[in-house]
């Protein structure tokens, strides 16, 4: 474990800016300053369900706050729930949700630790499974823990209430959700718990918990949801309108380019570590003045990104990319090369689009061909029938944003 770095003064409001940025609520801040005045390390805890083995960008806002804990000097828990993964959260569900098989969670679970360390620093996180203190837990212990709360209280969360108001089924097991999740900060002796404004029912849960047990009770920190590209809804994979934080450099950029200038600043003040709370303010009034193009800012986040997920050569090496497809300026080259299978005698222009991932049908390939907005190696292609035969490379674009350089291979 490496040093921890001396604590900021608490009574410099520094580190609560820091902390409180963009936090969506604080429970409580006085109890938050009053735990930054006692000069040692804070237990931080966040914990994730590994439902899924992928994270996305949406995911590092917690990420985020937690390195920011780490900065200040304090102690960081990615708590891995293992046990609760196959529970099911029903937080946000109008139907039970299906929990994983052991196998499932043990094998997502492999996948974020390797993930995680791209925010985190490995030195100073203290990686927690909750099976380490579930698994050892009797029958009458799990009663005892159920004890400590009401079926009324229970139904106060409103995603339960309006599930029972529905006369849809809730089955018992996902009533021990949020008590095992507050246990978590019981067994861990958390001084603070972050979680996302859908959590804020479970993480007061471990407050109570921790009363019930002796212990100063955790400050809970709650994050919003990030807006995913279309500006509207949460980033999620089934919604398709996420950045995978594993997708190649490029995407990363590309994507990233593609968010509104309204959606921009709400990404810089949840995702930026390098664009502070004052340079965000000054930005934005050069933009609103029209001093400064909205797409230079947006540049700037979204090399931040691809530099965070990988490196600074590649980020350059996208933002140099995408510079030459969408701008015209550099080399083409630069972008990396995707293998397309096509048939032997070759493949049409429409379902060669929507099979390099540029366009999400055949039909919408056609309607953008009419529309004079594809073009192939900077020329534009309007007639269906061009065709394209194995050994072709080159650059396929739709619109100014969507492209991908491509090398067509026969398929076997």
């Amino acid at each position: 474990m490496s040093h921890l770095p001396e604590l900021p003064d608490a009574s410099d409001s520094a580190a609560l800016d820091i902390l409180g940025r963009g936090a969506d609520e604080i429970l409580k801040r006085d109890e938050l300053e009053a735990r930054l005045r006692l000069g040692r390390p804070l237990r931080v805890k966040a914990g994730f369900d590994p439902t899924a083995p992928d994270l996305h960008i949406g995911h590092t806002v917690l990420l985020n706050k937690m390195r920011q804990f780490q900065d200040l000097g304090h102690q960081v828990i990615f708590l891995i729930g293992d046990f609760t993964g196959m529970i099911g959260d029903p937080t946000g569900k109008n139907v039970t949700r299906k929990p994983l098989t052991r196998e499932d969670v043990l094998a997502n679970a492999r996948t974020y630790a390797a993930q995680v360390f791209k925010v985190l620093d490995r030195e100073r996180t203290e990686v927690r499974f909750n099976s380490e203190w579930f698994g050892k837990m009797t029958a009458a212990d799990m009663i005892r823990l159920a004890a400590q709360h009401t079926v009324a209280r229970m139904l106060e969360r409103d995603d339960f209430a309006k599930r029972y108001t529905a006369q849809q089924p809730i089955a018992i097991h996902e009533f021990l959700y949020p008590l095992v999740q507050g246990y978590d900060s019981v067994a861990l002796q958390a001084d603070v718990e972050l979680g996302g404004t859908d959590q804020k029912f479970n993480l007061l849960m471990g407050r109570g918990l921790q009363e019930n047990h002796g212990q100063a009770p955790q400050v809970v920190l709650t994050m919003p949801l990030l807006e995913g590209l279309d500006g509207i809804n949460k980033m999620s994979k089934s919604l398709g309108n996420y950045i995978g934080i594993d997708e190649p450099a490029i995407d990363i950029v590309n994507k990233t380019m593609r968010i509104g200038d309204a959606l921009m600043w709400r990404w810089i003040e949840l995702l930026s570590f390098e664009i502070g709370i004052d340079e965000a303010a000054r930005l934005r009034d050069d933009v609103a003045s029209g001093a400064l193009n909205p797409r230079d800012v947006k540049l700037r986040l979204a090399r931040e990104l691809a530099a965070r997920f990988h490196d600074p050569a590649a980020a350059d090496t996208a933002v140099a990319g995408w510079h030459a497809a969408v701008r015209g300026e550099g080399d083409t080259a630069l972008l990396p090369l995707q293998d397309v299978a096509v048939p032997g005698e070759g493949i049409r222009i429409a379902p060669l689009l929507t099979a390099a991932g540029i366009t999400q049908s055949n039909s919408e390939a056609n309607r953008k061909l009419k529309e004079r907005a594809v073009k192939v190696d900077g020329h534009v292609v309007e007639d269906p029938g061009t065709t394209f035969a194995p050994g072709f490379e080159g650059v396929l674009q739709v619109g100014k944003r969507n492209f991908a350089r491509v090398r067509l291979v026969a398929s076997a």
